[in-house]
């Protein structure tokens, strides 16, 4: 079986927003699904993910989203240990990517596998991560 993905909260919007790359993202939930598997988020990017949707749709809709969308989702949220914080904040001090996702790129190095985003800031860590773009992201990869 290969390596669980990681995805970041871009992904997650694509998907839940019917976004570019949203068929990328329900085919890769369907076949974790499907093979009784789950994919990585980490907590830092699910909180990134509801912060969205409360700016966007309000408390209500990011609290449902909370509480009903993600549980049914096969996503395996992860918490960070004092190690995953210092990865991340050795990713951040060294290239141009927001904090939040620095979580992701250090949750995929430390799992060794491929980050799903469509977020054109990691193409600043390409060299430390594989990245899955989604793909109709604007990314030119």
């Amino acid at each position: 079986m290969s390596p669980q993905k990681v995805l970041d909260s871009f992904a997650l919007l694509a998907y839940l927003n019917a976004e570019a790359g949203y068929a990328q993202v329900r085919q890769i939930l369907g076949e974790a699904r499907d093979a009784g598997d789950t994919v990585l988020m980490n907590e830092i990017n699910i909180g990134e993910t509801y912060y969205i949707l409360f700016r966007r749709r309000g408390e209500e809709k990011a609290d449902y989203f909370l509480k009903t969308v993600l549980p049914g989702l096969p996503i395996q949220p992860v918490a960070n240990d004092f190690d995953l914080v210092l990865r991340a904040a050795k990713i951040k001090a060294r290239h141009p990517l927001s904090f939040a996702d620095c979580f992701a790129a250090a949750l995929a190095q430390r799992e060794e596998t491929a980050v799903v985003t469509g977020d054109s800031e990691f193409k600043s860590v390409a060299e430390l991560v594989t990245i899955e773009w989604l793909n109709g992201s604007g990314t030119d990869c």
